[in-house]
């Protein structure tokens, strides 16, 4: 079923968990600020880098006032310098689901995790990760594609560095690739007939106006002096140096890119970023509710 935010908002059940999914800047933290207000529920971060402490600005984060006034949880709480898996979210989810709750974010596999099951896959040790990260700076992702195996390549997502790199990771770890260990899927946590799920679909034009609009206010926000204390300790092989922006901002600091360049490109990544998304939410989120903007 398809609708404006407005109608959708009135038939949501007060009691069972909300999810909502959307591309970046298709304004989804504001409806589940409002969902949240309404119903007195816990606003839970379901984006990847939202949890890292080190960004609050660059990956728009709720502001602190905003935080303030609504109980948040799972944003901020990761160090620059940790490892954050899905199955590490998935776990802290599912210790806040006896509460209502709202969870908002971009990040699908999150959601397939929690509504589809997670396979039980070990820690990856950090020899290998360390390993991983020396292939993708000599070779790029397709150092890293050239090692899976058949099934896994079938699947993945190839235009994402981040799930190449853990699917890597996981072969050479286990010896088994990563589509073999998901074939193990587990029971998931929240099924989706127990939700309210919904997808932002927004049109495209629109979509790039506010990627745009957002990084210029991102900029007057105080995007670049975060990027400059980060800087000392910013790389970009951990997952929480890649904050779309925080490498094309630490290139003009550095004197590589002038700043209206380097805003230019970081909006671009932003675009791909959402087309990504929105080929991910297409792919997997057709039992999901939308809601269609403008």
């Amino acid at each position: 079923m398809k609708g404006g935010i407005s109608g959708r908002i009135a038939g949501l059940s007060r009691e069972a968990p909300v999810l909502i999914a959307g591309p970046t800047a298709s304004g989804k933290s504001a409806l589940a600020m409002e969902i949240a207000a309404r119903d007195g529920r816990v606003v839970v971060n379901a984006d990847a880098l939202q949890v890292y402490g080190c960004w609050r600005v660059l990956t728009a984060r709720p502001s602190v006032a905003e935080e303030a006034a609504l109980p948040h949880a799972l944003y901020g709480h990761v160090g620059r310098e940790e490892s954050y898996s899905t199955g590490a979210w998935l776990r802290e989810v599912q210790g806040l689901l006896d509460r209502p709750v709202v969870v908002v974010g971009g990040t699908g596999l999150y959601f397939s995790a929690l509504t589809e099951g997670l396979a039980e896959i070990p820690p990856v040790p950090g020899a290998v990760r360390a390993e991983a990260e020396a292939l993708l700076a000599a070779e790029g992702v397709a150092g890293l594609l050239a090692g899976l195996d058949a099934a896994t390549l079938a699947r993945i997502d190839r235009a994402n560095p981040m799930r190449v790199q853990r699917a890597w990771e996981v072969q050479r770890a286990t010896g088994r690739g990563l589509a073999s260990w998901q074939a193990e899927t587990g029971a998931p946590v929240l099924p989706l007939s127990r939700a309210e799920a919904l997808v932002i679909r927004p049109e495209v034009g629109w979509l790039d106006a506010r990627i745009a609009a957002r990084f210029a206010a991102m900029l007057a926000g105080g995007a670049l002096e975060e990027a400059r204390a980060e800087a000392p300790f910013w790389s970009p092989s951990r997952p929480s140096g890649r904050a779309i922006g925080a490498a094309e901002l630490i290139a003009h600091l550095d004197g590589r890119m002038r700043l209206d360049e380097a805003a230019a490109a970081a909006i671009l990544a932003s675009r791909r970023y959402a087309k990504r998304q929105r080929t991910w939410f297409r792919s997997r989120m057709g039992g999901w509710g939308e809601i269609s903007l403008p």
